[in-house]
């Protein structure tokens, strides 16, 4: 089964220094800081999505950025990719703030599927 509307929530940029990150982002481009979780995560606005700043414990990744998309049961949504070829890097896990899984496309883009808790 399908999700019946899924958007891409973030991307997700992996950073050593979020502090840093959020000052480069924020002086280079003039994005807005919508919210900073200490040195884990920031997110700031670009616009029609979010540029989410990972710190290293948040990575989940392995240093990829990635494309977030939003759905509303993500266990179905890594079924439905599995199926159509991609493949499971982090299988489904509760993170501080939402359910997510890392994942593959068919030609090796990295993934993330999250949602709700």
């Amino acid at each position: 089964m399908k999700p019946n509307r899924v958007k891409i929530g973030n991307v997700l940029h992996p950073v050593a220094d979020v502090d840093a990150a959020v000052r480069f982002y924020t002086d280079v481009f003039g994005l807005a800081t919508m919210f900073v979780d200490g040195d884990r995560y920031a997110a700031l606005d670009a616009g029609s999505t979010t540029l989410a700043l990972a710190g290293p414990t948040e990575d989940v990744t392995g240093g990829a950025p990635a494309a977030s998309f939003k759905v509303p049961d993500v266990a179905s949504a890594l079924a439905v990719l599995v199926q159509g070829g991609g493949s499971v890097v982090r299988e489904l896990e509760r993170g501080p703030h939402e359910i997510r899984a890392v994942a593959r496309d068919p030609w090796g883009n990295t993934v993330v599927i999250y949602g709700p808790r």
